[in-house]
């Protein structure tokens, strides 16, 4: 009986070691399925954070972007206002080349139309070459056809009637010529 107890007894150990070797694998499985869930949202959030970064970066951007936008509509619309102005000084400074009048209003007015133009050129503003040129439907407009006698003059502007404008490479003001048939 004596050697019934000593057998006894180490399989008892064995099965109780084999029970918690069964759970000790059983709470490391889910220990490491507790790890792979963290590790899984920990990914999600960093993606989401990511993500929002990119589009906070977008947004910053994209509103930057309508800043500019909304100054150059500003100065757009300002320097358009301006263009009857620089219409009216060609007009004078045309008249008084003609005329035989002081000749103080002639260096005045243009003195006037070239401070005014250095300044909007200064903002981006610049004249459209239109005399003399080919017709180009994305700078000028015609208001008129002239027929010529040269071949070569055929399709080229032949005189300006409303001198055209960009601003800042946009055509804002196209030029009205007459075109040479």
């Amino acid at each position: 009986m004596a050697e019934e107890k000593n057998t006894e007894k180490p399989a008892k150990e064995e099965k109780k070691a084999a029970k918690q070797l069964a759970e000790l694998q059983k709470q490391l499985e889910e220990a490491q399925k507790a790890v792979e869930e963290k590790e899984a949202a920990l990914a999600k959030e960093k993606d989401d954070y990511i993500r929002l970064m990119a589009e906070f970066e977008n947004f910053r951007r994209r509103n930057a972007q309508e800043k500019l936008e909304l100054v150059s509509v500003a100065s757009r619309d300002t320097i358009e206002g301006l263009l009857p102005v620089l219409d009216d000084c060609e007009r004078a400074m045309a008249v008084l080349a003609k005329s035989e009048d002081s000749a103080a209003a002639k260096e005045g007015t243009e003195l006037i139309y070239n401070k005014l133009m250095t300044y909007l050129k200064s903002k981006g503003l610049a004249v459209i070459e239109a005399k003399g040129m080919d017709f180009d439907t994305d700078l000028h407009e015609a208001v008129a056809q002239f027929p010529v006698p040269e071949e070569d003059k055929k399709g080229k502007v032949f005189d300006v009637c409303l001198t055209g404008y960009t601003l800042n490479g946009k055509v804002i003001r196209y030029a009205k010529v007459v075109v040479g048939i």
